[in-house]
């Protein structure tokens, strides 16, 4: 059997009297460090002990480390049968060698036992005077990511063994903190003569002299930060409840339709002109919309946000098999391939006319058309040249001339219409855009009108009273400039 116990966190009295037994009467143990207070009691005992700590100068990251730990304590029980693994503190709370070893236990059907132990966070909670049922996170400084972060709990931070991994929590820290916000620094709690707790402000995290493998890091529950993700969820919730804005309470999904739209084109702006304070400004519109549309949806008993989250993320996963399961796609051609298959066979989609057909009408014209014509090309319905879909745009001009001189508005409407799927061909052969073509053009000849009709105020003309080549000419300067 291999018997896991705790040290306590570095006081004497807080040594169980179980764990002191175990330790008397054990012929083999082994301690994960020598780096804790609660060790030189185990001299004063006459307890006999090897450590680990040579593991720590000779291997790279501490998972690493762990991991070799908790091979070798296997192979030592194989060699022993009955061995002792001692480690700081409580072995299930923030002890990962502890978890690899239980892992590979099971793995090699081992037996083992755990020994409780007094935690440091028992210590750290009694110093701090906190209770835990108010919220309490507990998180190691190597597993610290800041969109986990919540001020909503209180948190602690543990693994704090030197300045360098200080530094690196107070970077992840601040990007949810405020700089200056006021954290506790802890250093041996409940160990008497040793303990210091002191307030701190968070840029100063780094700079405190005494950091060592007995540091922790507690933010209050309520410390200033950033607006996150349950804030906005909060503000839309006001903004619908009674009480709340008489404009918000009356949306309905139909009556934002138009400004979903408005603000993802202002995301295309942003990204256009390259502004990446107005991008993060107008995806936040974006993303609110999406929020709105999911509270009118909870409201309805229909969905609500978690369906949104959980429906995309299922989707992501299951349309990515070769990142999440074991599809191979070495290219962004073979993953484009899996994709279409995979949403042909979600959507229910048994004819390639239905694929046609499901492309969203409410796209804009340009877009769905060159869409619907990519669909159609991935069997084969497309030109072996772009000079085909050119003389079809020549073909379609012709067509439009004849229907204009002779077949009235209705025919000349449809007409216009091939012309332009025509163009849009061209544009899909030629990999651009037709949509950002058009733009581009419209800005130009925005850019070009406004050059007429500055130069024809230096002349002292009007627009009104010129005539058409007088603009013209102009016009041509304007192109030539």
């Amino acid at each position: 059997m291999i018997k896991i116990l705790g040290l306590g966190p570095g006081a004497r009295e807080a040594v169980t009297i179980g764990a002191y037994e175990e330790l008397k009467g054990a012929e083999r143990i082994y301690l994960r460090t020598v780096l804790h207070p609660t060790v030189e009691y185990l001299k004063e005992w006459g307890i006999s002990f090897e450590s680990y700590d040579e593991k720590y100068e000779s291997l790279g990251s501490f998972d690493e480390i762990y991991e070799n730990i908790a091979r070798d304590l296997i192979e030592k029980h194989k060699e022993y049968k009955e061995i002792v693994y001692a480690v700081p503190g409580h072995p299930l709370v923030a002890e990962k060698s502890v978890s690899l070893l239980i892992k590979l236990c099971r793995e090699n059907q081992t037996e083992y036992r755990i020994f409780p132990a007094v935690s440091f966070i028992d210590a750290l909670i009694d110093v701090l005077g906190i209770d835990p049922i108010e919220g309490l996170k507990i998180t190691d400084a190597f597993d610290l990511d800041p969109q986990g972060l919540d001020r909503r709990f209180g948190t602690v931070i543990t693994q704090i063994y030197d300045k360098y991994i200080a530094s690196e929590v107070k970077l992840k820290l601040m990007e949810y903190y405020k700089d200056d916000c006021s954290i506790f620094f802890v250093r041996a709690a409940g160990i008497k003569d040793q303990e210091s707790i002191r307030k701190i402000r968070l840029f100063e995290l780094d700079r405190q002299a005494d950091i060592d493998y007995l540091t922790s890091v507690y933010i209050p529950k309520g410390t200033e930060s950033i607006k996150d993700y349950r804030d906005l969820l909060g503000i839309m919730d006001t903004l619908r409840e009674e009480g709340g804005c008489p404009w918000d309470r009356e949306q309905t999904h139909e009556s934002l339709k138009r400004y979903l739209v408005e603000e993802c084109y202002e995301v295309l702006e942003a990204v256009d002109e390259k502004d990446y304070d107005m991008l993060a400004e107008e995806l936040g519109d974006v993303l609110f919309q999406i929020v709105f549309h999911a509270r009118i949806g909870k409201e309805n008993e229909a969905f609500d946000m978690s369906d949104v989250i959980d429906t995309v993320s299922r989707k992501m996963i299951n349309r990515h098999p070769h990142v999440f399961a074991s599809t191979t796609a070495d290219t962004s051609d073979e993953v484009l391939v899996n994709w279409d298959k995979i949403k042909r066979k979600e959507q229910g989609l048994s004819s390639y006319t239905d694929e046609l057909r499901h492309v969203a009408k409410s796209l804009p014209s340009l877009m769905r058309a060159e869409k619907v014509q990519k669909k159609a090309a991935k069997v084969g319905f497309d030109w072996d040249k772009v000079e085909g879909a050119l003389d079809k745009v020549i073909e379609e001009y012709h067509e439009v001339l004849n229907a204009y001189e002779h077949e009235g508005k209705e025919k000349t409407t449809e007409e216009i219409g091939d012309l332009l799927f025509a163009v849009v061909n061209v544009a899909r052969f030629l990999r651009i855009d037709p949509d950002n073509a058009l733009h581009r053009t419209t800005e130009k000849f925005i850019s070009r009108f406004n050059y007429i009709e500055k130069r024809a105020g230096d002349l002292g003309l009007s627009l009104q009273e010129m005539t058409l080549e007088e603009m013209d000419n102009l016009w041509n300067e304007a192109k030539n400039k």
